[in-house]
């Protein structure tokens, strides 16, 4: 692991971005940049236009490790090149900002108010050419609809288990069980979560640390215990739904838990701005989210 892309990540000020979306969420992602269905006969030509999409953001000068500390890619990206330069390498040789990697392969049908990842199939293989492209970490995201407790005890199990493959792998999992904000007592399973993550963190080998991602707690402060404890490398907050301005002032009242924001980013974007529109827009996306995490 490189000790300076450690140090960035553990103690760095600003935040970390989503740029992870898969087959499921690219034509939503689209869309709202202005690249409507109708311009793509095929999966092919829908990533080739989301690698677009990315390319521009990422080579912005708005996008640099001032204010981003790190990137989360999907596999394809990862695979793929930004000017000529692997992903990864380009990202920290020419930008410092941080490399990590979605692992995960989507999400099962829902039980216990849950929905667990699907199998992760060729995973150890996925995370060893992830090392040797030179990926500090991944990212795998489960979702919460209620405060179901069987469910949620499940999520962070399957959570904990892929958690420390990834480990043993030579990376740093970010693990995302993700609290939708349209669950009804978005609180309580929030509480559970957070016992949840408390009693398996306390479990943990004393030279392992994870790190989590979060939807932003109904109650301000909430997730303190987690971002202070020794196993946690950072805790970062993901969208979710909100509105920048919304999710930017949630985070604010957060302190020491940081964005890792994908749609609330890009809002704003579009595929029609000139580059001088696009990276005035870029820059002040990220100059309002890098301001609410160092709040």
């Amino acid at each position: 692991m490189n000790p300076e892309q450690l140090a960035k990540v553990a103690g760095g000020q600003g935040f970390i971005a989503a740029l992870d979306q898969s087959g499921g969420s690219t034509p939503k992602a689209l869309k709202l940049y202005g690249v409507p269905e109708s311009a793509y006969q095929n999966e092919t030509e829908m990533f080739d236009l989301v690698h677009a999409m990315r390319t521009r953001i990422v080579a912005s000068p708005a996008f640099d490790g001032r204010r981003v500390l790190g990137a989360i890619l999907f596999e394809q990206t990862m695979d793929r090149q930004f000017d000529g330069m692997d992903a990864p390498a380009y990202l920290w040789e020419r930008k410092q900002v941080v490399p990590f990697l979605k692992v995960d392969k989507g999400l099962a049908e829902q039980a216990d108010g849950v929905q667990r990842m699907k199998p992760i199939a060729g995973l150890d293989a996925l995370l060893q050419r992830a090392v040797a492209k030179g990926i500090f970490g991944t990212k795998m995201r489960s979702v919460v609809a209620e405060a179901n407790e069987k469910g949620i005890e499940a999520v962070l199990d399957q959570q904990f288990e892929i958690g420390m493959q990834i480990v043993r792998a030579g990376l740093v999992p970010i693990l995302e069980p993700e609290v939708s904000i349209k669950a009804t007592d978005k609180q309580q399973a929030e509480r559970l979560l957070k016992q949840g993550f408390l009693k398996r963190l306390d479990a943990l080998p004393g030279d392992v640390q994870v790190m989590l991602k979060l939807t932003l707690p109904e109650t301000d402060g909430d997730f303190q215990a987690l971002v202070d404890h020794p196993r946690v490398l950072r805790v970062v907050a993901l969208s979710g739904g909100y509105s920048r301005d919304e999710a930017n002032a949630r985070l604010a009242r957060n302190p020491g838990v940081i964005a890792s924001f994908s749609r609330a980013l890009t809002e704003g974007l579009s595929a029609q701005q000139s580059d001088e529109q696009f990276n005035s827009q870029l820059d002040a996306s990220i100059e309002s989210i890098y301001r609410a995490s160092i709040a």
